[in-house]
């Protein structure tokens, strides 16, 4: 059989590796926290072991405790954030159980008179809340066009947040307001914007955030002092 000119070869070559590309990475639809390959795998929470989760306790260490939190059912002390909102979460930092199985939860309170989640992101996980009482401002920006997608939520509403999209929620009414969330992921991460910029460490420069803003170094500086952890 006559040889393959060079260039076919070459050519054959690039479809062949970009092929091989597509069919080994992970395809964005099915995107979250990797499937389990056992029933259980309780996250031992002292383990040094680094791995994409939390290394699994041993079998005969499991108890129902692993499997549950009574955290959920009070409200939050909201006076304790500046932002008027408390979030109290049950991920697998407080629910061993949960690990591999790609789900969480929060309840999160706002504060009357303009309680508010900041905006922020959650970098492994879409979020659903369902509205426990009073009337919220809530919204979403997308990244293709920073489109705002916002609307009043009363009790018994639900909204989703889409996974890494900025979002926020705000207490819309003169009493105490409550939210459940439901993640698919068993440790969502939240990222601050706010406190991302102006309260990194070390430190965003000045002359960074000044541009960015199209403010002067010293509204970045003001910024950045209220935003300071508080010294203990």
């Amino acid at each position: 059989m006559a040889a393959i000119p060079s260039l076919l070869r070459r050519r054959l070559a690039i479809v062949i590796a970009t092929t091989a590309m597509l069919v080994l990475l992970p395809s964005p639809s099915v995107a979250g926290d990797p499937d389990l390959l056992q029933d259980i795998c309780v996250a031992d929470l002292t383990s040094t072991v680094k791995v994409n989760g939390y290394a699994c306790k041993a079998a005969a260490a499991v108890t129902a405790d692993d499997f549950y939190f009574s955290g959920l059912g009070g409200a939050g002390n909201t006076s304790a954030s500046a932002y008027g909102s408390a979030v109290t979460g049950a991920n697998v930092e407080k629910v061993p159980g949960l690990n591999t199985l790609g789900v969480s939860m929060s309840r999160i309170d706002y504060a009357p008179g303009g309680g508010l989640n900041p905006p922020h992101t959650h970098p492994r996980a879409t979020e659903m809340v369902f509205v426990l009482q009073g009337t919220l401002d809530v919204g979403f920006v997308t990244a293709a066009n920073n489109r705002l997608v916002a609307r009043t939520l009363a009790p018994g509403d639900v909204f989703v947040f889409p996974r890494g999209l900025v979002h926020f929620q705000r207490n819309a009414g003169d009493g105490p307001a409550a939210v459940l969330s439901a993640f698919n992921s068993q440790l969502p991460g939240t990222q601050s914007l706010a406190a991302a910029l102006f309260a990194a460490s070390p430190e965003l420069p000045d002359a960074v955030l000044a541009k960015a803003f199209q403010v002067g170094t010293k509204e970045v500086d003001k910024i950045k002092a209220r935003l300071a952890p508080k010294k203990a």
